[in-house]
């Protein structure tokens, strides 16, 4: 019995990855699903957060880590081949910045997930989707701010920022914050209110 037990949970878990693999190719790939491009100088507004906020709170930060890394290759592949503006050119050709923040992304809300027997399950889920977006807003700031520390130009001509007197950390957050608050609350919403009924559904079907 808990031998067929684990080789349905296997299955499970294996159709859940495929569908959520196939859903984030189309966002990625697609126009518009994935990167919804408001001001074409900036980088778009992205739901793919969402899609591993649900994902990981699902099956874990470890699966979730790996669904991370997908999504940071590809970035990457989209940097070189279809870049959306100029400022996701200069970010997300970096592997650093594709990749790190995408990992983080995909482990936060995994971890996030294991306070449900602590704290109420809407309220567990609402927080793994904010942070998901959070975490992955933060650290391609920060990393940007580390790779282009000493060589700005560029990223602030394209962020039409040249002549600031600001930092470029602080420019970062003014020029992203507006997507970022938008994806966070967009993404913190929206995971609460998907997995809650999807989490109930599957583990009836254990």
């Amino acid at each position: 019995m808990r031998t067929t037990t684990l080789k349905n949970l296997r299955t499970r878990n294996l159709a859940i990855t495929a569908i959520f693999v196939a859903i984030l190719l189309i966002q990625t790939f697609a126009p518009n699903i994935g990167y919804i491009r408001i001001l074409p100088t900036l980088p778009a507004i992205t739901t793919i957060p969402l899609t591993i906020a649900v994902y990981s709170s699902l099956l874990g930060y470890k699966k979730g880590t790996e669904f991370g890394l997908l999504w940071g290759i590809t970035r990457l592949i989209v940097a070189y081949v279809q870049p959306g503006d100029l400022v996701s050119l200069l970010l997300f050709r970096n592997v650093f910045i594709s990749l790190i923040p995408s990992i983080v992304a995909g482990l936060v809300p995994g971890v996030i997930s294991k306070l449900k027997s602590k704290i109420s399950s809407p309220i567990v889920y609402l927080l793994a989707g904010a942070f998901t977006s959070l975490a992955n807003t933060f650290f391609v700031i920060l990393l940007t701010t580390l790779f282009y520390f000493n060589n700005s130009k560029a990223l602030l001509q394209a962020l039409n920022s040249q002549n600031s007197n600001n930092s470029l950390f602080v420019i970062l957050i003014l020029a992203l914050g507006f997507s970022g608050l938008v994806e966070m609350i967009f993404t913190a919403i929206a995971t609460s209110v998907i997995v809650l009924p999807l989490k109930r559904v599957l583990e009836r079907n254990i």
